[in-house]
């Protein structure tokens, strides 16, 4: 669990630091515009990934500071970790303990899920938004997942480049054994993440479809990979210079409403929020039965449009997977009955710690 979080020069916080004070619960309220989701940005970004957004780094470092920004972490088991950019660089770099690390190894340390306003529709959206989706849930605990989807991808771009440019048969011989290795690897992680997922559902059942997929649960691993590789010399047409090509990179993940019996993109707007909140649920508790480490859950505007009952249960089973839940909204008073919290006022880039909620009218 993160004890301190600081930030400088991260979106409109020019210097800004959180105690949580090792509650379980971070609520985070003030106005729009006050900085709410790019404290939860913050912390996301101590999972090596991009953030919770994706965006440039420019787009984040303070406009008017320096071009770069840093966040700085102290954990409970006294662990420091710090992600930082500075302007002119390329990437982002991480500090463990003030030694230089890879951004990869945050992953390990601080396992965390987050549900923003942009899932709201990734059940009716495209079926890249849900792989993107999953994909990054999977990583959690397969660290090299995410590797593995970006090198398919790019190795992917490799082989359209070679057949665009009329290349030797054999170097497009090399790319294809290397993309059935790759595409089987990232095949058997979804399956094997949406197989223990739907252990910790009870309502809803999650879903991974697609050529290599299928393949994969027909066959042993190794005749999957050597089924794609034919497939995929049989298929070096270019349509417009591009591959018509199936694989891992067009496979979608469904979620069976069971309660109702309906796929949860014919459910209603509700329906389908109570859905991803469950799913969220099921991945901290899998987390935690996983890993044994305290989850990172951020909670974007997502607890605050739940009733009383639904938001106390919500907080009450996320508490059961030892889960540090991160939560924005407009409203404090809607979270005055969560136990074990440390209310957070942001206001013109600044926050204010309330570690009484008590106070609260």
């Amino acid at each position: 669990m993160i004890q301190t979080i600081t930030l400088t020069n991260f979106r409109n916080h020019r210097m800004c630091r959180v105690q949580t004070g090792g509650r379980r619960n971070v609520i985070i309220t003030g106005p729009n515009g006050a900085g709410k989701t790019a404290l939860l940005e913050a912390v996301s970004m101590l999972s090596g990934d991009r953030g919770m957004r994706g965006a440039p780094m420019t787009d984040i470092a303070c406009f008017g500071g320096d071009g770069g920004f840093s966040v700085h972490a102290c954990m409970d088991d006294d662990t420091e970790i710090s992600v930082y950019y500075n302007s002119g660089d390329t990437n982002r770099r991480a500090r463990i303990d003030g030694n230089a690390a890879n951004l990869s190894e945050l992953a390990a340390r601080t396992r965390m899920v987050w549900l923003t306003p942009r899932e709201d529709r990734l059940f009716v959206d495209s079926a890249s938004d849900r792989r993107a989706f999953f994909d990054r849930l999977a990583a959690s605990f397969d660290v090299a997942h995410a590797g593995r989807v970006g090198r398919l991808n790019k190795l992917m771009s490799e082989r359209a480049f070679a057949l665009k440019n009329g290349a030797d048969s054999r170097w497009i011989d090399a790319l294809d054994v290397q993309i059935a290795g790759t595409a089987v690897a990232v095949s058997a992680a979804r399956i094997q993440y949406a197989g223990e997922l739907n252990y910790f559902l009870s309502d809803c059942a999650v879903t991974v479809s697609g050529m290599v997929e299928q393949s994969l649960i027909d066959s042993p691993p190794a005749a999957a990979e050597r089924q794609y590789a034919q497939y995929l010399g049989r298929t070096r047409e270019l349509v417009g210079d591009k591959m018509v090509l199936d694989g891992p990179h067009k496979s979608d993940f469904g979620v069976f409403n069971q309660a109702l019996g309906l796929p949860a993109s014919l459910t209603s707007t509700g329906q389908q929020k109570t859905v991803l909140l469950n799913l969220i649920l099921a991945h901290a508790r899998l987390l935690h039965a996983k890993t044994h480490t305290h989850p990172l859950v951020l909670l974007d505007e997502a607890a605050a449009h739940l009733d009383a009952d639904a938001r106390r249960r919500m907080f009450d089973e996320l508490a059961a997977t030892d889960a540090q839940v991160w939560a924005t909204g407009l409203d404090a008073n809607v979270f005055a009955d969560v136990a074990d919290a440390v209310f957070v006022t942001c206001m013109n880039g600044e926050f204010n710690n309330i570690l009484d909620p008590k106070g609260l009218e």
